[in-house]
């Protein structure tokens, strides 16, 4: 398969030089096997595709925003329903001391920290195909080294004071609030760099899609289930999507008379999520021998300047009474309790994509240091899963796995460079049919779940 005019639409982002060479490099992780590094893919590529082709690929300057927008620009302003635009961390392990971003990062499924590099990905998640297309893949900074903290010089001791000293010191400490201090207002959150460099992305994604899209909500983990997160998307003009603490300290409204001194009060009774009101009951299902209790609620939090929008979930296991509940919210106090849950769980579809620049891509494999080279292998296995994505959506690809995508390929090369041996090939072949046989034995679907 040509692949050149596949990507033709990259024509206003790269020049042809860069764009040939890229061409070469996709159809080369297609089909190859083994770990995704140079000197892999050298082994791997058609004609124009030789090592040194690929090291200057590597070391070109691509804007990898625009190149991954505009590969799925057209196919998403075709998607009438709604689009989400999602963001997570991900974080994969590196050994050495050399490579670009290396650094400790804690990691979820060890538990721990653990040296690697990190990248904040943004994506876009057309509601209706529930497919999550990458459109962001920033390095994140590694945390302050905390040796460094601790080759600090210390301060020196205070010398410690008698027992006249300390009373009179507490005795100068007047209780209550101190003089002079002013209101805070809520709306004003002081930003730590980290959600500075999440809202510097988001701002990134809106201004590279401009008018194309309309995006109304930013679906984010429990990272962002905190004042500061829902000032940092709203200060986009999105609504926040994330989730609360399970104990969360929120308060219904204030039902009660005016009791005709001061100001209204905002905070009723506080909310008791192992109790909740069955007023607020939206759903209530059984299956396997547990239920699931769905409530909506418009509530208030102390730490937060406006409702929140939170929907609690409620499983109980029906033979030994125990039960579990999550916090959802949203800052969209007019959306479906239905459409806020399933918008979160959404969410969960970039962690494919994660799993697929890992596992088939490249993003644990590439061995550069350097830092174009880096950013580059790692923005690349994010290119290729939308790559992936938009050729499983083709007629003669419809229904393969990522594997099977692969084995296909893999089998095209495979009958080609045979055939490529034969003295002269004969009419009578059909490599297509030839193809189809051959990658039958390296793919996970059976051809009848295929078709």
């Amino acid at each position: 398969m040509e692949f050149l005019p596949f990507l033709s639409c990259l024509v206003t982002c790269l020049d042809s030089t860069t764009l040939r060479r890229l061409s070469v490099v996709v159809a080369a992780m297609l089909c190859m096997a083994g770990r995704v590094t140079m000197l892999g893919l050298s082994r791997w590529t058609e004609k124009g595709g030789s090592y040194r082709t690929i090291q200057r690929l590597f070391n070109t300057e691509i804007p990898w925003e625009k190149v991954r927008w505009f590969l799925v620009r057209s196919h998403l302003r075709r998607v009438p329903d709604t689009i989400l635009l999602a963001g997570d961390e991900v974080v994969t392990p590196k050994s050495g001391k050399k490579t670009y971003g290396l650094g400790r990062f804690f990691s979820s499924i060890q538990g721990q920290p653990i040296p690697g590099v990190c990248h904040l990905g943004l994506s876009l998640i057309p509601v209706a195909e529930r497919v999550s297309y990458p459109i962001l893949a920033w390095s994140v900074k590694p945390p302050e080294n905390a040796a460094q903290a601790q080759s600090a010089p210390a301060k020196p001791a205070e010398a410690p004071s008698g027992p006249a000293e300390s009373k009179s010191a507490e005795a100068s400490k007047k209780r209550g609030r101190p003089k002079g201090s002013r209101n805070r207002a809520r709306q004003e959150v002081e930003l730590t760099p980290s959600q500075r460099f999440l809202q510097q992305a988001i701002q990134s994604v809106l201004a590279l899609i401009g008018t194309d899209l309309t995006l109304a909500y930013f679906v984010y983990d429990g990272a962002l289930g905190h004042a500061a997160g829902v000032r940092i998307v709203r200060q986009t003009n999105l609504h926040l999507i994330s989730k609360l603490r399970h104990d969360s300290a929120l308060y219904l409204p204030h039902d009660g008379p005016y009791s005709g001194r001061g100001p209204r009060k905002k905070y009723g009774a506080r909310l008791d999520c192992a109790c909740p009101p069955r007023d607020y009951l939206r759903e209530s299902t059984v299956e396997d021998d547990v239920r699931t209790d769905t409530y909506q609620f418009t509530v208030r939090h102390k730490k937060f300047a406006e409702p929140l929008n939170v929907v609690l979930l409620v499983k109980t296991h029906l033979k030994t009474h125990r039960s579990a509940h999550v916090l959802l919210f949203s800052s969209d106090l007019n959306l479906a309790w239905d459409k806020l849950v399933d918008y979160y769980s959404l969410r969960f579809q970039i962690e494919f994509n994660f799993r697929d620049a890992k596992q088939h891509w490249g993003l644990d494999d590439f061995m550069s240091v350097n830092e174009r080279p880096a950013v580059n292998a790692a923005n690349l296995a994010f290119f290729m899963v939308n790559v992936s994505h938009l050729l499983r959506r083709q007629p003669e690809f419809d229904g393969m796995s990522v594997l099977d995508l692969k084995a296909w390929f893999r089998a095209s090369k495979y009958v080609r460079e045979t055939l490529k041996c034969l003295p002269e090939i004969p009419e009578s072949i059909s490599i297509e049919a030839i193809v189809k046989q051959v990658a039958a034995l390296g793919r996970v679907n059976t051809p009848e779940v295929i078709a």
